[in-house]
């Protein structure tokens, strides 16, 4: 059992073994679900996988630009075995 202390701005600081156990990191999130008797459960919030997290992730800044011509080609020649 790990016991914390509240401050006097009502925050606590989380031990790095209750860290640990989560899984989490610095700029992860925690969940934190309330129940009627007082009692709070911790959760760590995982990253979902949806399309918007996936925009931008292959865009390179360095890399040449393509046309949409140019990348339904790319994308003809790889259904067709070519690349």
């Amino acid at each position: 059992m790990t016991i914390l202390t509240v401050t006097s701005k009502g925050q606590v600081t989380l031990r790095k073994d209750v860290l640990k156990h989560l899984g989490v990191k610095p700029g992860d999130k925690i969940r934190v679900d309330l129940a009627p008797d007082g009692e709070a459960t911790l959760k760590a919030v995982k990253p979902g996988g949806g399309l918007e997290r996936f925009f931008g992730s292959l865009h390179d800044p360095n890399g040449p630009s393509l046309t949409l011509e140019e990348i339904d080609e790319i994308i003809a020649d790889a259904w067709a075995g070519k690349r």
